[in-house]
């Protein structure tokens, strides 16, 4: 039954007059055989073989006039059959066939891995080695030198030279720069605080002593060093001292002083006390120099010959005393209206008096310090290398060992 519409349709063909057979499944008997299951009596077509005509036989009878032998279905024994769902030949090459995974390791690769982790093994251990010797080298104990009152120029450490023989240190402490010249100028005397290097004159040298140099002098007028300018503030508390070693014990000798063109504001060194030579500390307290005016301490009975002694002075400005210190030791000590504040450099191995020069040194001269403070007796007696509190620091200080 339709609803009267006229629907497209695609008639089907007429069958061959000559070929009988149709679509789907034939009709009647068609000789040829047609598509689908084949028809009883018929030789055979595609889809299921008929039953065979002989053992072992697919697909028609062999020896029909129209068909080869063996037909389609299952594949036939032959040659190339290699079983049921073998390949035919050609489908993969022989290198592309699968291959079971091996048990046996990858000794190439494990040998590589093993090299690799030798090689930053090696790496780590010569990073750390070279740490080790670098914190080993730059973590030495350095000498700290001036005192807390200082400006921040007199704070930094002097230059670095590199002329000079120096100690060894043990244990791992680095090696101190004994060089007692400056580098670019020989003739000046190095400062181991700062940079108020002595220029020397004509007849003084510096001299090797086992290991440590002293400044050498020979009394006449051109064998001394002196600075640019005043290093001390003789009006505030101060300290001087040195190691000194007098070859010719008369009359006066000064080692170091500081004062101007008319007057020292003090002198340490030696001079004739009650006819013999004894060690001196003293300062000026008028400016017009007068011998009278002059306030000595003094330490008497003394061995000075080629010997070297500590000579330190100090000046408190809160109690005004003067004292003098021999080899550490307080020897004796006296009050002082001032001292007078003489604008001129310091000097060693020699001082002003008389507006001319005087007390010119015969003998030794070396570590040489100057302080902005005054020395307690325990603090003098710690100068000695490394017992000194290290905020303590000297304004300047030469040929120290």
């Amino acid at each position: 039954m339709t609803d009267g519409t006229d629907r497209p349709h695609s008639p089907q063909p007429e069958p061959n007059a000559q070929n009988p057979g149709g679509y789907g499944y034939p009709q009647g008997q068609i000789p040829a055989g047609g598509y689908g299951y084949p028809q009883a009596g018929q030789p055979g077509g595609y889809g299921y073989p008929p039953a065979p005509a002989e053992p072992g036989a697919f697909g028609p009878p062999p020896g029909g006039p129209t068909e080869p032998p063996g037909g389609y279905g299952f594949p036939q024994a032959g040659p190339y059959q290699q079983g049921p769902g073998a390949p035919l030949p050609g489908d993969f090459p022989a290198q592309a066939q699968f291959q079971p995974p091996s048990d046996e390791p990858d000794w190439g690769a494990l040998a590589d891995g093993a090299a690799r982790e030798r090689r930053t093994k090696r790496l780590w251990a010569i990073g750390g080695g070279v740490t080790v010797l670098a914190l080993l080298a730059g973590g030495g104990a350095f000498l700290l030198l001036g005192d807390g009152g200082g400006s921040d120029d007199e704070a930094k450490a002097s230059e670095s030279t590199s002329a000079s023989p120096s100690p060894s240190v043990s244990g791992s402490k680095a090696a101190v720069d004994n060089t007692p010249t400056v580098a670019e100028d020989p003739t000046r005397l190095r400062d181991r605080s700062g940079k108020s290097h002595l220029k020397m004159g004509a007849e003084a040298s510096v001299a090797p002593v086992d290991k440590r140099f002293e400044f050498r002098t020979t009394g006449t007028a051109n064998s001394y060093a002196e600075s640019e300018k005043a290093l001390v503030d003789v009006s505030k508390s101060f300290t001087v001292t040195a190691r000194v070693s007098n070859s010719a014990p008369k009359g006066r000798q000064i080692a170091v002083s500081q004062g101007s063109e008319k007057t020292f504001s003090f002198e340490l060194g030696s001079d004739e006390v009650n006819g013999k030579p004894a060690w001196i500390f003293r300062v000026q307290t008028d400016a017009a120099g007068a011998d009278a005016t002059a306030k000595t301490v003094v330490a008497e009975g003394r061995k000075m010959d080629n010997t070297m002694t500590e000579l330190t002075g100090t000046y408190n400005d809160t109690t005004k005393m003067i004292t003098l210190f021999v080899d550490g030791k307080q020897i004796n000590e006296a009050k002082v209206p001032v001292v007078v504040k003489a604008p001129g450099p310091l000097q060693l191995g020699r001082t002003r008096a008389q507006d001319n020069w005087a007390g010119a040194w015969t003998g030794a001269v070396d570590s040489v310090r100057i302080y902005r403070i005054a020395l307690s007796p325990e603090q003098v007696n710690d100068q000695k290398p490394g017992k000194l509190d290290a905020s303590i620091r000297p304004i300047g200080s030469w040929l120290l060992f």
